[in-house]
């Protein structure tokens, strides 16, 4: 609740029961939506939660909720207001739509605005399933930013991530040819997931004694090549790419060879969100089933050294 619903019980205050509070208006509806539009907690192409959902958040009926809806469609914040699917984050405000009703983007490019909105929460919930974490590590450099700016101020930050094994036969990176040595290639990506988590681990860390912050960052390894990438916000948030493999050139000990890999920071990322109809609120609810059960279940402890 945001400050909005009232008791329907009154809570009593020595022995007198308080007067209930008024109900907010159309207008105060509008006003904090607003505010999380343009706070960015609501992003452009995001869709908003249901009419009725937002009548039971605020306390009132959902004529209220509709006029409030449509205060922000004339000032151009909100789309598809008078459909029957919920409104939408209008995308002409300094950027492309992203998200569910948007056009999917580069990870670098979702991914860093999500996580930086997910930092905007009290307790940040991050977890990350990947060949590597150099997307995940760019993507924290911006609400690391504004937490150092203090422009954020979360109490709380929660990281696990899961990485492939480095005693597993990779199915990418590998070299094109069978019969060429691929351990320099398998060194170079391990080298590369070490490297970049021990920066990530130090980073978030690193707030514990700089802002005071509650930090955990866990890392364990999977038994396998994931074919995938995911990343849970929050709880509430599912950004989904899959991992696309080509050929692909790459110096190894000076010497020029053609590997099967991908690059992820380029990879569709693809974001589902609770609240936002039926097939996101599940996916979001069994991506992070799927995810607890590999952290609980076959995945094993992950020191980052060499």
């Amino acid at each position: 609740m945001y400050g909005f619903a009232v008791d329907p019980e009154y809570a009593s205050v020595n022995g007198r029961k308080r007067q209930p509070q008024p109900l907010p208006t159309h207008r105060e509806v509008a006003d904090e939506l607003r505010a999380r539009i343009t706070s960015g907690r609501l992003r452009p192409g995001q869709r908003m939660p249901t009419q009725a959902t937002l009548a039971d958040e605020f306390g009132v009926e959902r004529g209220a909720v509709r006029e409030a809806l449509r205060i922000l469609q004339s000032e151009h914040l909100l789309t598809n207001v008078s459909k029957g699917s919920p409104a939408t984050v209008a995308g002409g405000r300094g950027g492309p739509a992203a998200g569910p009703a948007g056009t999917p983007q580069p990870t670098m490019v979702e991914l860093a605005s999500r996580t930086t909105a997910a930092f905007a929460a009290e307790h940040v919930s991050i977890d990350a399933l990947c060949l590597t974490s150099v997307s995940l590590g760019l993507a924290i450099g911006e609400p690391l930013r504004l937490i150092h700016a203090g422009e954020l101020k979360p109490a709380k930050v929660d990281l696990r991530v899961l990485l492939p094994s480095r005693h597993i036969d990779l199915a990418f990176p590998v070299p094109v040819d069978g019969k060429a040595d691929g351990e320099p290639v398998h060194e170079g990506w391990l080298a590369q997931r070490n490297a970049q988590g021990q920066v990530l681990r130090h980073n978030l860390l690193a707030l514990r004694s700089t802002h005071g912050i509650d930090v955990h960052v866990s890392f364990r390894a999977l038994p396998f090549t994931p074919p995938v990438k995911l990343y849970l916000l929050n709880g509430a948030e599912a950004l989904f790419a899959y991992y696309t493999v080509a050929r692909r050139e790459r110096e190894v000990d000076h010497d020029h060879l053609e590997t099967y890999d991908t690059e992820g920071t380029r990879s569709t990322l693809f974001a589902f969100e609770r609240g936002a109809g039926p097939r996101d609120t599940k996916f979001v609810e069994e991506s992070h089933r799927w995810f607890d059960a590999l952290w609980e279940t076959i995945s094993s402890d992950l020191a980052l050294t060499g």
